[in-house]
């Protein structure tokens, strides 16, 4: 296979390999490999107070195959084996034909808050649906640009809740992330619905996107890949028990967003925004469930996962930051509904490699492995003397500093 014995090969190697599959120039090239590619000055056009920047490692899960295309996935992660986990679920995926990916019309959600009294609600409620063409119309005169590109405010809708009416804005954003552009017309919104009655509240959009903009990837895994049909069936009920223990889901969820996470900050999406959305969605029912559904399909194991992703290739950081730009050159992507099927494989990639861990040997045999280098390297090893003792300490254990130490000291 292509990337066979990737994660072996020198960094240099690595590096070459993945330009020359995503055609990087040598500017591309040089922000990928660089310790930090943000100068001081680009950070303080970022964010406030600007000391200096801060990296993370940047690695690439290989392997992937998505809509039938082979992808090369950029991941900013500090923590251990989530990389190596990504490329195991994309190889489980790719013996079954890889990941097919549904994404939804990048609609964002803002919200108008109208404080009344309960009485008041139901007269707000029709003057909202009266006069919602007119003030769509009106907001999109703020906007021309994102108009013209086939976005804008499509419509307006509302419902009360105790206390308060509330105006929904859906906002077609286009390949941005959405938040200016949604939180633009909100601000607007008031005037723009000539409301009547109530005292004006928050005017910001939502992340909470259940119906409105979530990407869905599938995959057939055969169970002889998995290790057979008990494998199968044994990540089957792990999936089940996050379903229906909140506990579980919350660990379960978190694996998800191991993969989407590093891909988003890779490049130079709002993770924040992602997790939100996220959690809102495994909680939708009223009860906070473990995403993603399983099942055994004869001699195939089907894994289906959905979740909201308000996601963009334009906009933010996303071309300013050279390492995002690099990085979706490297995804081979130009819109944000190619970035959300992207992501959304790669959530459902990790929780399969977890599952599969959990149902066979344990989720602490691959993390461990990574994980003693670590410490090997905080006991002050480097290169081959840090391999070395890394593996003795999976092997025999414990893995601490300390044995690390003493196991520096023992060539044998």
């Amino acid at each position: 296979m292509r990337w066979s014995g990737f994660h072996k090969r020198p960094h240099a190697e690595r590096l070459d390999l993945v330009a020359r599959h995503a055609g990087l120039d040598a500017e591309a090239r040089a922000a990928l490999s660089a310790a930090s590619a943000l100068e001081l000055e680009q950070a303080e056009a970022f964010v406030e107070n600007a000391v200096g920047s801060y990296p993370v490692p940047l690695g690439f899960a290989v392997g992937f195959v998505i809509d039938g295309r082979d992808v090369v996935v950029p991941m900013a992660v500090e923590e251990s084996s989530v990389i190596a986990a990504a490329s195991h679920g994309a190889k489980l995926a790719a013996a079954g034909g890889g990941f097919t990916t549904l994404a939804m019309d990048p609609v964002q959600l803002g919200q108008l808050e109208i404080r009344c009294t309960d009485a008041e609600a139901p007269g707000l409620l029709a003057h909202i649906e009266a006069h919602a063409q007119a003030a769509c119309k009106t907001l999109n005169g703020l906007i021309p640009g994102m108009v013209a590109r086939g976005g804008g405010v499509h419509r307006i809708t509302a419902y009360a809740v105790p206390g308060r009416v509330v105006a929904l804005l859906h906002v077609g954003v286009g390949d941005a992330m959405g938040a200016n552009v949604v939180n633009t017309v909100c601000e607007a919104a008031w005037d723009a619905l000539e409301v009547p009655a109530g005292t004006q509240g928050l005017r910001i959009l939502s992340n909470h996107l259940p119906d409105h903009r979530h990407a869905t990837a599938t995959c057939r895994v055969p169970v002889d890949v998995l290790g057979g049909a008990e494998v199968a069936e044994a990540m089957v009920a792990a999936w089940d028990f996050a379903v229906q223990d909140p506990f579980r889901a919350a660990t379960h969820n978190k694996g998800i967003l191991n993969g989407i996470d590093p891909v988003v900050v890779a490049t130079g999406n709002d993770w924040r925004a992602v997790e939100a959305g996220t959690h809102a969605f495994a909680a939708k029912d009223g009860q906070y469930r473990g995403l993603g559904h399983y099942a055994v399909d004869g001699d195939h194991l089907v894994a289906t996962l959905a979740v909201p992703l308000a996601v963009g290739t334009v906009g933010g950081v996303t071309r300013l930051h050279p390492v995002a730009r690099a990085c979706l050159q490297v995804l081979g992507v130009t819109h944000g509904t190619d970035l959300a099927r992207i992501l959304v494989a790669v959530g459902l990639a990790q929780n399969l490699s977890a599952l599969r861990a959990l149902a066979t040997e344990g989720i602490q045999r691959g993390h461990m492995a990574l994980h003693a280098r670590n410490v090997a390297m905080q006991a002050g090893l480097t290169g081959v003397e840090a391999e070395r003792v890394a593996a003795r300490m999976v092997a025999d254990g414990p893995v601490s500093v300390q044995r690390a130490r003493e196991l520096a000291q023992d060539p044998s």
